[in-house]
């Protein structure tokens, strides 16, 4: 029985490991790989803290070695997402009244797990199952998700704090209480960190889930299950499964007990989804909570004022780490013709002097793209650029899957600011860039906001701090994460919370108490110490 008011412990920043030559950190790695590669996972469902085998057993290798098998998954059906649902039910109302600092005990736990005996084991699961290198992996799938896990708890606590004023004779509260349903966590590959945040935020404020992983990005899914059965999280509140989107949503946006899905994916799927609820509405007890961060075309506007350099790394870093493949990744880029030459010799040099290849070598920048689909679709695009007047390939534009799904770094410059690769989203290590006259920047800056449907990130480079502040204001709906003199990438909690608007999500925020106000039904309770005893008001006494 809960005996204080209790303080949680401050969060900070998980510290980056640097795995430099000859580190304790670097040789647990290399061990962890090892062992992962020499033998061959299964990976059945977890669903009621269980494990479920469906014998519909499908191959998982590493994109960059197609012919190794790292394991296999069990493939489920409607009757699994049912069983799910089912098991997620009938704990609900246990979880739900379990007091909030033992929930928070199991995620700070978790936290701990992540960042100690299990650091080496998630962050191989994800250089091998989605192909990030050491750095990458290292960034997203230990530090992010300690930070989202740790950060949520405080939230949490500050949510809870929101109280309202009382006066004399009335006690007024404020309760937080979960959803009245299941949540839906659809999660993407290119992050072990979301695949993480997105089921484990609303469990943390008493929700029960189904969790539904990208296919690509199980072998690293499953490690997170683990620590969080290892953690003690009960079982049936969090249930893996491993399904086809058509296969979930049919069953899932269908249920009467459906409150809410957090979402990471593309904005195509993310307006079917919206689309299936809509046409539902009437089947549900309550209203649910719809949250989605969705694509992106994010944007480095590069005024004349601006340092080639900076500029150039920046674009490097931005447009290329992980492939391209990150919802924030540079992928449209307005350089001033004065600067333009300069920028292009750096970025040309720079991917020249990329190492590229699988990620157990530690000295690799560059690694494969996720799966064949998105092979397939970046060699379309380069082709297609090839025999287009209005753009040119200028570096890169090689690809090979003769052993991985390999897509070379490539910039695109495009004479047309509104060449699909300027518009549409790739998500792929392609750059392109639109050359403009230094004098017309404004006229930039303008084509910019209206050139694509996305708001998610972009950033300014310039030393002239009145164009900062310009582009700022101007800009001011373009992206919902805005960086001045970096790329656009790289969010870290508590710092920059993360989330676009327009065509790339809802903007929850992801890393904050935002996002968790999104899995939580307020009730205000006022109670009178002294009732009335008398229906008359003052007002109403004789003169």
């Amino acid at each position: 029985m809960s005996g204080g008011f209790f303080n949680v412990p401050v969060p900070k920043n998980e510290p980056v490991l640097k795995y430099i030559p000859g580190s304790e950190e670097r040789e647990e790695l290399k061990k962890a790989i090892a062992e992962a590669r020499a033998s061959q996972l299964e990976a059945p469902m977890i669903i009621g803290g269980r494990k479920v085998e469906s014998g519909n057993r499908v191959e998982m290798c590493p994109p960059h070695d197609l012919k190794h098998i790292l394991g296999y998954y069990h493939q489920g059906e409607e009757s699994h997402v049912n069983m799910a649902i089912d098991a997620a039910l009938s704990v609900r109302e246990k979880w739900a009244s379990m007091s909030w600092e033992h929930r928070a005990s199991i995620f700070l736990k978790a936290a701990d797990l992540l960042s100690g005996p299990y650091r080496a084991k998630i962050n191989a699961a994800t250089m091998l199952g989605q192909s990030k290198t050491i750095h990458q992996a290292e960034i997203d799938a230990a530090c992010e998700l300690i930070d989202f896990l740790r950060f949520n708890v405080y939230y949490m606590t500050q949510i809870y704090g929101i109280q309202p004023d009382s006066t004399k004779n009335i006690w007024n509260r404020m309760e937080w209480r979960p959803l009245e349903g299941f949540i839906f966590a659809l999660t993407p590959f290119n992050f072990t960190a979301i695949a993480g945040n997105l089921p484990t935020s609303p469990a943390l404020m008493g929700n029960v889930v189904v969790w539904k992983p990208s296919k690509t990005q199980v072998y690293s899914a499953r490690v997170i299950m683990e620590v969080l059965q290892e953690a003690g999280l009960p079982d049936g509140v969090i249930n893996l499964v491993y399904v086809s989107g058509p296969v979930a949503g049919k069953v899932i946006f269908r249920h009467p007990r459906f409150a809410g899905i957090h979402y990471t994916g593309s904005t195509g799927v993310f307006h079917n989804i919206w689309k299936q609820i809509g046409e539902n509405i009437h089947n549900y007890k309550t209203y649910p909570r719809i949250v989605g961060e969705t694509g992106g075309k994010d944007f480095v506007l590069v005024h004349k004022s601006a340092n080639p350099l900076d500029v150039a790394t920046a674009l490097t870093r931005g447009a290329f780490e992980f492939q391209g493949q990150k919802c924030s990744a540079a992928s449209r880029a307005y350089i001033p013709d004065n600067l333009w030459p300069e920028i292009k010799d750096l970025l040309e040099k720079n991917i020249q002097s990329m190492n590229i290849g699988g990620p157990e070598d530690f000295s690799n920048f560059f690694t494969a793209v996720i799966d064949e689909a998105a092979f397939n679709k970046l060699s379309g695009v380069i082709e297609k650029t090839k025999s287009d007047k209005e753009a040119e390939i200028i570096i890169g534009g090689k690809y090979d899957k003769s052993k991985g799904y390999f897509i070379y770094p490539t910039v695109i410059k495009t004479t047309d600011p509104h060449y699909y690769t300027m518009e549409e989203e790739l998500f792929g290590p392609i750059l392109t860039a639109y050359v403009y006259p230094a004098e017309k920047f404004e006229e930039t800056v303008e084509l910019l906001d209206n050139t694509s449907i996305y708001a998610l990130t972009g950033s300014i480079f310039a030393k002239n701090r009145e164009i900062i502040e310009y582009t700022s204001k101007r800009l001011v709906n373009a992206a919902g994460n805005f960086y001045i003199n970096d790329k656009p990438t790289g969010a870290i909690v508590g710092q920059q919370p993360f989330g676009g608007s327009r065509g790339s999500g809802t903007n929850d925020k992801a890393g904050s108490m935002i996002n968790l106000l999104r899995w939580v039904s307020p009730r205000s309770i006022k109670e009178n110490f002294v009732p009335a005893t008398d229906y008359k008001y003052p007002y109403m006494m004789d003169e």
